[in-house]
């Protein structure tokens, strides 16, 4: 099949190997989730070249775990942060040689077994309660660090941050209840336990002067804790969170700035191993939804084009209320026996093969030409919360392919 490509205007990047496998996909192949795998290294490095040394850096692992993206990042992160016993088991599976530390607010009794059995580095706990039962279970010293939801400074939040921490939340444990851990700790009660410090993640899709405020405020107020049990606060782990703008694909998390601000900090903390979890903002950039047009067509004033599958693939912008940032992928032939369907506008909405409205990845794309049956697009910033947040199996759809370019 030959093909003409041409951005269209304020296209969103693609990586040269990742553009190259976009056209060269047969249609049996589409839809298709295409990882540049070279290019998340090299993202990753670059993060790490920012960062300051005793800065730890963790990948949250819920943000994309296919085995390949694990296996590109082990030996440049520090470990991976996983959030339940399914992810915790295929890790392990995949990367035994990699740290880990468990999270998340709702961990069974089964849970907690098989992160003791695994020897899992760090546990967060979330709860008095989920305190209690790690005790129970546990044979030996278990490392743990308490899940705290602390109040966010008023300023520091912008209107389009996600917001865990901070107000009335299923996550952590409320200050007073660190409190108390920390009492029961110091009675003997809970034996088997060694709280090593503070975790507390209260916020996603922040910049990164706010990153440091919340880092802040987080690294104060624990030392502000342990202090008052004469406890040595070993470890603070301030979550992760660092923006991906959707809106201009192109404008990056700025790892500079972040790595300047944290040094300062780390140097006001003496001592205190300091450790950060980002999962999106390691792993989006490296990713892309390729897919065909089936259908274009003109209703009330509008161009739809209707690509082959939709958010039960991407689900991304149906969760977050945006537009997927993408490019358009002109396909100069046609061999089909039918009339080819083309648009008759220079702005197009994205649809998928939904029974639903709500099945739209992206409004108003510009297109420089009609866009046509047989086109491709190729959306952006889909390596991460992706694929592995969609509802696969509504109507029932073939699944894409997968791709990892190495």
């Amino acid at each position: 099949m030959s093909t003409g490509l041409a951005p269209a205007p304020a296209a969103a990047p693609v990586s040269a190997p990742a553009l190259a496998l976009a056209r060269d996909l047969t249609q049996r192949q589409l839809p298709a989730y295409v990882h540049d795998l070279g290019a998340l290294r090299a993202h990753v490095r670059t993060i790490r070249t920012a960062l300051p040394t005793g800065l730890e850096l963790y990948y949250a692992a819920k943000a994309n775990s296919e085995p390949p993206v694990l296996s590109a990042l082990a030996g440049l992160v520090d470990g991976f942060d996983v959030s339940s016993g399914g992810e915790l088991a295929h890790v392990r599976r995949h990367r035994p040689d990699v740290p880990l530390a468990l999270s998340g607010p709702g961990k069974t009794p089964d849970e907690l077994r098989e992160a003791l059995a695994a020897g899992v580095e760090r546990i967060h706990v979330e709860s008095l309660h989920e305190l209690a039962v790690l005790d129970a279970l546990a044979t030996r010293p278990v490392s743990v660090l308490l899940r705290v939801n602390l109040p966010v400074p008023d300023d520091v939040l912008g209107d389009r941050a996600l917001t865990m921490g901070g107000s009335a939340s299923p996550f952590g444990l409320a200050p007073a209840d660190a409190e108390e851990a920390l009492r029961r700790s110091d009675a003997g009660a809970l034996p088997h336990l060694r709280i090593l410090g503070i975790h507390a993640h209260l916020a996603s899709g922040l910049s990164a002067a706010p990153q440091i405020a919340v880092a802040r405020t987080v690294l104060t107020w624990a030392r502000a804790l342990f202090d008052r049990h004469a406890l040595p606060l070993c470890e603070v782990n301030v979550g992760g969170g660092m923006g991906v703008d959707y809106a201009v694909p192109a404008e990056r998390f700025d790892w500079a700035a972040y790595g300047d601000g944290m040094a300062r900090l780390l140097a006001e903390h003496p001592g205190v191993a300091v450790r950060i979890e980002p999962g999106r903002a390691i792993a989006a950039y490296s990713g892309w939804y390729v897919t065909d047009v089936l259908d274009v067509k003109h209703s009330h004033g509008r161009d739809f084009a209707v690509v082959r599958g939709g958010t039960h693939h991407l689900r991304t912008p149906a969760t977050k209320g945006h537009d997927q940032p993408c490019r358009l992928l002109p396909i100069d032939t046609w061999e089909e026996p039918w009339p080819r369907p083309e648009g008759t506008l220079d702005r197009v909405d994205l649809v998928g093969q939904l029974c639903t409205p709500k099945d739209l990845l992206a409004r108003d794309v510009a297109a420089q030409t009609p866009l046509r049956a047989g086109d491709r697009v190729a959306f952006a910033l889909a390596g991460a919360y992706a694929w592995n947040i969609s509802h696969h199996d509504f109507l029932m759809h073939l699944h894409p392919t997968f791709h990892h370019l190495d």
